[in-house]
Parts: C-alpha cells; sequence; structure tokens
C-alpha cells in the first residue's frame, strides 16, 4: 500500500508547484527513488491531464557514465538533453542520493566540462519552464541528519508539506521591504559586508521550485560587495565537502577564498570555473519553520529558519544582476544564537537578529508563527 504522504506530495507537485495545465509536458527525473513516487507523479499528470515523461537514474550509473563519457559524448548528450527539454513546459527533478559523495572522485577537469556543456539545457530548464527540485528521504540523508530513518521520514514529510499558502502570504512584507532596500548589511561572527540589492527584484519562493520551500531571494548589484564572510554550514560541491569557507570581496570580486576543512587546490578550482564564479548571483533569506539545522543537503540547508545563504555563480532572471556562469553554489550562514548569532540590517535599519525577524510587519515569518 502506498504511503498516503507520497500521494499528497505528488499532487502538490504538480498542482501547486509546477501548476500543470491540461495538454502540457512535464518531464519527470527521478534518482535513487522507489518506484512509487514515479507512479503517483504519472497518476497526479494524468489527472491534470498532462503528458508525462519519466526519466529514471541511479547515482552510481551516472556517475560512471560521466566518468566514461568522451567530450564528444557529452556534447551529444548536451544536445539531446536541450532538444528535450525544449519540447517541455515543465520539470521535476527528484534526487535520492544514496551516496551524497558519489561523483567525488570523477577528474575535476571532466566535472568542469560536464557543467560547462550541460549549462544550455539547465539554464533553458530555470528560465523557460516551470521547474520544481526536491530530496528523496533514505537513510543516507538521516545520516547526515543525524536522526533514525523514521524520524527523518516523518521531518521531511512535515518540511515538504508545509502550508506554503500561510508561508507564501506572510513573506509579502519582506518582499515589499526588500523592494524598496538599496542597502544591505550582514553581520555575524567573523563576518561584516556590505552590498546594495537596489532595482533587483525580491522573489518568493513559497512551496514552488525547490521543496522543501521557504526563502525570499533577490541578487546584489554587481561591483557593491565589500567585506568577508565566513559562512557556518558544511557544504557539498560535486560530490565534494568543504566546511568553514570565507570569502573576502573587493568591488563585488571574491578575492580570497578559503575553507577550515575540504581540499583548498578543489576550492580554487570552482572559484575558478569562469570569470562569473567569483561574483555573486543570489541573496537569499531563509524560513522554513521545519528546518533547524544543517545536514550538507543545500535543498534543505538554504531553507534553514534563521539562515541566509550568499551565492557565488550563475543568478536568476527573475532577480537578474548580470552575472553568469557554469557554476550556482548556495553557501549557508546559520544566524540563530546557537550558530553565534547575527544581525541584518537594511538601510541601515535592524530587521532580522539571532534568526529572528523584529519589525513588526515581519514577526509573521518567525517559527512561531509559521506553524511550529
Amino acid at each position: 500500500m502506498t504511503d498516503p504522504r507520497i500521494t499528497q506530495l505528488a499532487e502538490n507537485l504538480i498542482n501547486n508547484a509546477i501548476c500543470l495545465k491540461a495538454g502540457e509536458n512535464v518531464l519527470i527525473e527521478t534518482t535513487d527513488t522507489p518506484e512509487e513516487l514515479s507512479t503517483e507523479l504519472i497518476k497526479a499528470v494524468e489527472k491534470a491531464q498532462g503528458n508525462a515523461f519519466v526519466r529514471n537514474s541511479n547515482s552510481r550509473v551516472r556517475r560512471q557514465s560521466i566518468k566514461s563519457a568522451t567530450e564528444v559524448q557529452l556534447k551529444l548528450e548536451a544536445e539531446l538533453s536541450l532538444a528535450e527539454m525544449k519540447q517541455m513546459q515543465a520539470y521535476i527533478g527528484i534526487r535520492g542520493a544514496n551516496n551524497a559523495m558519489e561523483n567525488g572522485d570523477i577528474d575535476d577537469a571532466k566535472m568542469l566540462m560536464y557543467r560547462k556543456l550541460t549549462k544550455e539545457a539547465l539554464d533553458y530548464r530555470v528560465n523557460k519552464t516551470k521547474w520544481c527540485v526536491l530530496r528523496w528521504p533514505n537513510p543516507s540523508m538521516a545520516q547526515g541528519a543525524k536522526m533514525s530513518t523514521e524520524a527523518f521520514e516523518d521531518f521531511y514529510f512535515k518540511a515538504c508539506l508545509a502550508d506554503y499558502p500561510k508561508m507564501k502570504s506572510a513573506a509579502q512584507n519582506l518582499i515589499d521591504l526588500m523592494n524598496k532596500t538599496d542597502k544591505v548589511r550582514l553581520v555575524a561572527k567573523d563576518t561584516d559586508i556590505t552590498f546594495s540589492i537596489k532595482g533587483i527584484p525580491a522573489v518568493p519562493c513559497c512551496g514552488n521550485m525547490n521543496i522543501p520551500d521557504g526563502e525570499v531571494y533577490t541578487a546584489p548589484v554587481q561591483g557593491s560587495i565589500e567585506g568577508v564572510i565566513h559562512y557556518n554550514t558544511p557544504t557539498l560541491y560535486e560530490g565534494k565537502q568543504f566546511s568553514g569557507v570565507r570569502l573576502v570581496f573587493k568591488k563585488g570580486k571574491i578575492v580570497e577564498a578559503t575553507c577550515e576543512s575540504g581540499d583548498n587546490a578543489q576550492l580554487q578550482a570552482i572559484f575558478n570555473t569562469d570569470e562569473g564564479a567569483r561574483y555573486v548571483g543570489e541573496f537569499a533569506l531563509g524560513f522554513n519553520p521545519f528546518v533547524n539545522a544543517p545536514m550538507c543537503d543545500i535543498l534543505f540547508d538554504e531553507k534553514i529558519a534563521g539562515s541566509i545563504h550568499f551565492t557565488p555563480g550563475m543568478c536568476y532572471e527573475d532577480a537578474y544582476n548580470g552575472n553568469q556562469s557554469a557554476i550556482h553554489w548556495d553557501l549557508v550562514l546559520i544566524m540563530r544564537p546557537e550558530y553565534g548569532g547575527g544581525e541584518i540590517y537594511f538601510d541601515d535599519q535592524l530587521v532580522r537578529k539571532d534568526g529572528l525577524f523584529v519589525v513588526d510587519s515581519l514577526k509573521c515569518l518567525n517559527p512561531d508563527q509559521l506553524g511550529v
């Protein structure tokens, strides 16, 4: 018997996250996920009178495919992926990731080639289709979250099935304030950084694009970032783990990058991917009330209540600051007291302290108001 939470999640994805309409095509890509999930998604697409195109894969198979492929193969695969994506109006990607480190031993040059060649299809999907990406719970993720498998599954569905309409309504005041803001300042342990967001739209993520959701994002004005930021959340990038990433900015550019753990040469290679990799394409505030601790999975960690992420690499078209890159690396700073605290200022006004909004109009986004 199918877990009813799977059915509910599938229907939410089709009807709310991507709002599939009759006659629309949706590409569903799953990795390391159970057959029940794909089956329920197909049923939900059928109810919506859409057309489901399903691609199931395995992370070990994908790793070997990338590792063994020639440049000619990767180019052809990228062309085929782009051609397929151009036939789609919507996209859902669900990744179980039995081993988050699966791609860790692929040669850096091969991964760089893969990222650059697949960028066009990725950009088309992000900018031209209705899309949603999420993880799937498994023992590996439960271990990363330091939970039993059963407890993690309960946490997963609670976070993924949050009251997103309530969250979206609560986020409107933050959107309005950010759209009027010029200067942002972030202050935390070994962090003091300023930048402008003037003229760049604030965009809500409250039940679409990523699940679990719970953020509002914009982007810094090119060249405006000055200072240092020291992220306190471990992070994975293409199977390589880093912690304590510290970035120094001058005139918007990363001029110094270090990490407390992880391979420094690999860290530098990521930021040397292309010119845009040393500039920032996104600034966002996270506020999902059910996500409280890092688990080295960015789709969860970037939504942590009381966090921000400040993202080197590609910007989004709907919060466009001109930065182009083959990378988009969400790095997270949690600003709650147990993680060292912190403050966020908009035009010199304190708006969030130690992870809680202090402006009356924004308090509706605090965990005690969003459902906890």
